[in-house]
């Protein structure tokens, strides 16, 4: 049989580039998760000063969802419809109420009020009330919350000054 060069080059390049391409993509993204240490996983969980540490596949788990979910308007943590307010631990702790805990972040997602605390902006933002206006919403259990919520709580501490628009130290 006859093969094209074309199909010489898929079959002898382009598929076992792929497929290392692949191999590279997990054992890399298992390292990462793998170096993540248990101080950096802790974090508050509620205002009473409880703490929680994330396992490394609630974080994985908070991070694809934040990136399915959330991350088309709070890329990297800024808010893209209002740069003033972002997801930087000093931003969320100034709010009323402050939303420093994966509980309060929880319940803004059930229920998000203003940076104030004054309005309900469940018409405006996703929440897990709205699910009609936000389907993205929908599919988001209590635990995919609460994984959001660490991704929120853990990134300041992994990326440092690059969460929320901070530049990086040099």
């Amino acid at each position: 049989m006859l093969y094209t060069s074309k199909k010489i080059v898929a079959r002898y390049f382009i598929l076992p580039l792929c497929a290392g391409m692949i191999a590279i993509t997990f054992w890399t993204g298992v390292a990462m998760a793998a170096s993540i240490d248990k101080v950096t996983r802790t974090i508050p969980l509620n205002a009473e000063g409880r703490q929680t540490t994330l396992t490394t596949n609630q974080l994985a788990i908070g991070q694809r969802k934040f990136n399915g979910s959330c991350a088309s308007c709070h890329l990297d943590g800024v808010t893209k419809t209002n740069p003033i307010v972002d997801l930087s631990p000093g931003s969320l702790a100034l709010a009323t109420p402050p939303r420093n805990t994966v509980a309060s972040i929880v319940d803004y997602l059930e229920n998000p009020t203003t940076y104030d605390g004054l309005q309900d902006l469940s018409k405006f933002h996703p929440s897990t009330q709205r699910t009609d206006l936000f389907p993205k919403m929908r599919d988001l259990s209590k635990d995919d919350l609460t994984a959001i919520a660490g991704h929120i709580l853990v990134q300041p501490k992994i990326v440092g000054d690059q969460w929320a628009g901070g530049k990086p130290k040099r």
